[in-house]
């Protein structure tokens, strides 16, 4: 999961464009309980013409050469990453690419260990802390994704995740092509639909949180949401907030019923107010159903993530895990003071997954649970592994774990290897080993239980990027998306080529088949396109316009570091950060930029 090498065109002494890492809260105060995760390092001071948000240009897209024979110096070498740990130079590709070979330990399944203490949440335990660490974001992929909004009343709560890496499994079970609802167009060429721009901030603020139902696009802002007409650009609405969005759930019910968590009031420079307040939020209404809080003591308590699962919006931290009803935010339960493990994390969707920590903090023991989401009673029960801090659930139906076992990753990714579990025993199914030199994706299992993105599991299968390597043509570089069987841990041979100059990064199921964005090169617009199922045959369903400007301000937007969805046919590119006033970019930046095709 290494970085690729920058452009020949790119000069030496310049540094590359990438987001550093986001701002942090204060740190925790000494006391009582456990101390909150490590927060994020704040964001370096950008150098002259590099800002953040700036300009993100495709590294991995094929560049003009700026010599005719030799590519300029320093080409080949890897650009800084700042979540990274210093890596070997990724390798040619070789036959086979993709798939574990030589030096990579093969998928040996692990038997289940039980683990005393299962029962509802009302285990959860609570530490009182004075002053709580606040994780902003570190990108928070995917946003929150296609659902049907009309009809069923509120009884169905199936819930289909794009970007972010959460996969629903097809209900047939089968593992071949079609049942999708995305079909090819007629002329895949798209057009820009609307441009929301990029607000102006005294601090670089989030704005993560993107949802898509049949009637709206709605979006972040600077402490607010704003419904759009999906294809038009037209506001619909707004839900004004007092403070910035932490987080939002990456599901919305079938009723259009979604949940975040946000700061009670706009915060100083440099720090934050805390993300204590939940909401659950109605789609499609635009308004907000309801403000909860949970407090330790006299102090409210931080929450870093949030999800949904069918009637219930869940939000873990440090200090425990809280439930409440979506439609009436009653309270489902609440960390208690005497308890000994606590719900640092939920996973949501058709089902709820908890992540539970017991035992010491700087020894502990994680247990990943299968909850009824009504009440917290535990299904199933699995213990990871030792040397396991921040796991990452993938998806929660298939139940698929993502780790960095051992910080072996060496990358920044979060991710060394996968842990497929049958949800209904506990038995782990397959451990797939995923090393970073080999495959692209990242998890932030340390604030962010719930955010992975660039990998998608369903279908019984597990679709994995794999790294940028050189491409057949001078100066390019592609890569390829290929996927494992979730019972064996083996590979499918399913294997699909980028193609020369464009990279593959996978987005979400579409029945049985698997969407996918394609970064293009230099002179190139991005696409979508749909790999059936069973071949793995690709089929573009929409490509974005070449157009120079267009290119410059799509290129700010790439899945790895923004919330990209995708519904009837339209695709929409959003920023999770408003960038500081006094940042400046060479291309124009958006806040959204969406796209569609005539049909």
């Amino acid at each position: 999961m290494t970085q690729p090498p920058p452009p020949p065109s790119q000069p030496p002494s310049q540094p590359p464009h990438q987001p550093p890492n986001p701002p942090a809260g204060p740190p925790p105060q000494p006391g009582y309980g456990y101390p909150q995760a490590p927060p994020p390092q704040p964001p370096a001071q950008p150098q002259s013409g590099y800002g953040y948000p700036g300009a993100q240009p495709n590294p991995y897209a094929q560049q003009p050469p700026t010599h005719p024979t030799a590519p300029s110096p320093g080409y080949g070498a890897q650009p800084h990453n700042p979540y990274a740990q210093p890596t070997q130079p990724m390798p040619g590709a070789q036959p086979g690419y993709g798939y574990p070979g030589q030096g990579q330990p093969p998928s040996v399944p692990m038997p289940p260990q039980p683990v005393p203490g299962g029962g509802g949440r009302n285990n959860t335990v609570l530490f009182i802390v004075v002053a709580a660490v606040v994780a902003i974001a570190l990108i928070v992929g995917g946003g929150i994704w296609y659902a049907k909004s009309s009809g069923g009343g509120g009884k169905k709560h199936d819930t289909a995740s794009s970007s972010g890496g959460t996969g629903g499994k097809d209900a047939s079970g089968g593992t071949g092509g079609g049942g999708g609802k995305e079909k090819a167009p007629s002329d895949p060429a798209a057009k820009v639909l609307f441009e929301v721009p990029l607000p102006k901030a005294d601090d670089t603020t989030s704005t993560v949180g993107s949802w898509l139902t049949d009637t709206v696009y709605a979006k972040s802002g600077i402490a607010e949401i704003v419904g759009y007409d999906p294809a038009k650009g037209t506001e619909l609405w707004t839900i004004k907030l007092p403070g910035p969005i932490c987080a939002g759930s990456h599901h919305v019910t079938s009723d259009g019923l979604t949940a975040i968590t946000f700061q009670p009031k706009m915060p100083a420079k440099g720090s934050t107010a805390g993300c204590s307040q939940i909401a659950a939020i109605d789609l499609a209404a635009g308004k907000k159903l309801w403000t909860k809080t949970v407090e330790s003591g006299d102090f409210p308590i931080t929450f870093q993530n949030v999800t949904v699962a069918q009637h219930t919006v869940a939000v873990g931290s440090s200090d425990g895990g809280a439930a409440f009803d979506i439609n009436s935010g009653k309270a489902l339960w609440q960390p208690k003071p005497d308890d000994t493990c606590r719900d640092v994390g939920y996973g949501g969707g058709t089902r709820l997954v908890a992540v539970r920590k017991c035992g010491e903090y700087d020894n502990p023991q994680l247990n990943i649970q299968t909850i009824d989401p009504a009440n917290g009673k535990v299904i199933s029960e699995y213990r990871m592994p030792a040397g396991v801090d921040y796991p990452s659930i993938v998806s929660t139906d298939p139940l698929v774990v993502a780790a960095d076992v051992g910080q072996s990753a060496g990358d920044g990714s979060g991710v060394s290897d996968y842990f497929s579990i049958d949800d209904k025993t506990g038995k782990l199914l397959a451990r797939i080993p995923a090393p970073g030199d080999t495959y692209g994706g990242r998890c932030d299992g340390i604030t962010r239980i719930e955010d992975c993105k660039q990998v998608v599991a369903g279908n019984g299968r597990l679709y994995l990027m794999t790294e940028p390597h050189d491409g057949s043509g001078d100066y390019t570089r592609t890569n390829e998306i290929v996927s494992f069987d979730l019972k064996t841990g083996k590979p499918t041979g399913q294997r699909a080529e980028a193609g020369d100059g464009y990279t593959l990064s996978p987005l979400r199921l579409d029945g049985r088949n698997l969407l996918a964005y394609k970064a293009p090169p230099y002179n190139k617009g991005g696409q979508v396109v749909s790999l059936d199922g069973g071949s793995f045959k690709a089929t573009k369903l929409l490509e974005n316009p070449s157009v120079k400007s267009v290119r410059d301000s799509e290129a700010n937007l790439l899945p790895e570091y923004s919330e990209l969805l995708f519904g009837k046919g339209r695709l929409y590119m959003s920023a999770v950060w408003a960038k500081e006033r006094d940042m400046s970019s060479y291309s124009k930046e958006y806040l959204v930029m969406a796209f569609g095709t005539d049909g």
